[in-house]
């Protein structure tokens, strides 16, 4: 069992930068798989980035590469996605998810645990 606790959404102006954390109960943390996903208002879930297990590998959606970076650290069971060069367009609920294997997935219905979700507003 893995509780996902997201913080650090907030309010910002385009352009601005955030990031979030989402930090991990248990002490299993380094076998899975994590992910941040978002919701904007009436509009389905979708992927934003994953990190394997290790954090060696990464992934990011088209939408926000080169502009959001997605990390863990193992040791204090948490994973950050650091988003930079924001957009109205990414104005959504962001929600880290957590999947059992190495590497993480683009489709939700693979993911195990869910957190809360934060709020990501920006502004024009």
């Amino acid at each position: 069992q893995v509780q996902l606790v997201e913080s650090g959404g907030g309010l910002v102006q385009a352009g601005g930068s955030l990031r979030l954390s989402c930090a991990a109960s248990g002490r299993t943390f380094s076998s899975y798989a994590m992910g941040w996903f978002r919701q904007a208002p009436g509009k389905g879930r979708e992927f934003v980035a994953g990190v394997s297990w290790s954090g060696g590998s990464t992934y990011g959606a088209d939408s926000v590469k080169g502009r959001f970076t997605i990390s863990r650290d193992n040791a204090k069971n948490t994973v950050y996605l650091q988003m930079n060069s924001l957009k109205p367009e990414d104005t959504a609920v962001y929600y880290c998810a957590a999947r059992v294997g190495w590497a993480p997935t683009g489709e939700e219905y693979e993911y195990d645990y869910w957190g809360q979700g934060t709020q990501v507003t920006v502004s024009s």
